[in-house]
């Protein structure tokens, strides 16, 4: 039984509300959890003060997060990128660009060898 946590969509049209479950795998997106871990509102809400910046609305139970993903849930992306925002996974390496050769190779230095020892150093 493979268990995953991912996101399961409600609201109304152009207002999306997002459950943040535990679900089998091969359940239908929005069919009945296992467990409710919290919710993720992606609409920007004003502050309660009317200054800074709008924010979006995650709450999570992360006492039962960590439980689920130490008994081998496996999340899907969007769930990955929530429960890394919130300190309980590390982030996913996401590539800005595929790297062209000039910039590959003042990334990846050359193997020089040393004259006096005659092994390989990096430089």
């Amino acid at each position: 039984m493979v268990v995953k946590i991912r996101l399961a969509r409600f609201g109304r049209r152009k207002a999306p509300f997002y459950n943040i479950v535990v679900a089998q795998a091969r359940t239908a997106r929005n069919s009945k959890p296992i467990e409710v871990l919290g919710t993720y509102d992606p609409i920007p809400k004003p502050p309660a003060d009317g200054e800074g910046k709008p924010f979006k609305d995650i709450r999570l139970d992360t006492a039962r997060a960590k439980y689920w993903l130490g008994v081998g849930a496996q999340p899907s992306d969007p769930a990955w990128r929530l429960l890394s925002m919130a300190g309980l996974l590390i982030p996913k390496y996401r590539p800005s660009a595929t790297p062209t050769p000039a910039t590959a190779a003042s990334i990846i230095p050359e193997a020089s060898v040393s004259a006096d020892k005659g092994v390989n150093a990096v430089v």
